[in-house]
């Protein structure tokens, strides 16, 4: 009797597996850690939020005379903000390549999008030590604390997606990244659009509202 129902389960979980059910998959129909890669964007939606708030509410208060977003280089902003965006256009060949089963190509647009993101973060540094040059330093003003606060803690997200990416080119080569695991490019992937929204967003508000 025993040994027939245990034959009766492993036949329903033979038939599962065959249907393409993700035994890790939560009822949303998407796996656990994808799900938890959602859940910590969402919060990290919330966190912007509350810094991009909170910029908009001391720009205004900026004393007569204290440094602004005059000092912005809009020019050159714009273009590392266009290097950025077309690293999600990588990331987005990245995950494709991963879903091919094709390590090489997968291998070769992470790092595509690793050295997208290094120039920016090079770009974000070298706009840093211009502005603080020239008299805007972190406690100047309630201004540039906003400002400093807002654009380095997106800078910090984009330097944890490099680590992200690069880890994945290290397990991809040591083979501790099969493609049959081709969803744990895609959640990095997920991470990696969220930076680069949350972006297009902080330089509009940031930089081009008066």
């Amino acid at each position: 009797m025993a040994e027939t129902a245990t034959a009766t389960v492993s036949s329903q979980a033979a038939l599962g597996h065959e249907a393409g059910h993700d035994p890790h998959a939560t009822r949303t129909g998407i796996s656990n850690t994808k799900l938890a890669m959602w859940l910590f964007l969402a919060s990290d939606c919330l966190l912007f939020g509350a810094l991009i708030s909170t910029f908009l509410i001391y720009e205004g208060r900026l004393p007569a005379g204290e440094i602004g977003k005059e000092i912005f280089d809009i020019p050159f902003t714009s273009v590392s903000s266009f290097v950025l965006l077309m690293s999600s256009l990588t990331m987005v060949l990245a995950v494709a390549a991963a879903h091919r089963g094709d390590a090489r190509n997968t291998r070769l647009w992470l790092a595509a999008t690793a050295t997208l993101g290094s120039v920016f973060i090079g770009g974000q540094i070298y706009e840093f030590t211009v502005f603080y040059r020239e008299g805007l330093g972190f406690t100047t003003s309630i201004f540039s604390s906003a400002f400093y606060t807002l654009t380095g803690f997106h800078g910090a997200h984009v330097t944890g997606g490099i680590v992200m990416l690069v880890s994945l080119i290290v397990l991809s080569l040591r083979g501790k990244l099969p493609m049959e695991k081709a969803e744990t490019v895609e959640i990095v992937g997920l991470y990696w659009h969220f930076v680069d929204v949350v972006w297009i967003v902080i330089f509009a508000v940031v930089y081009l509202v008066p």
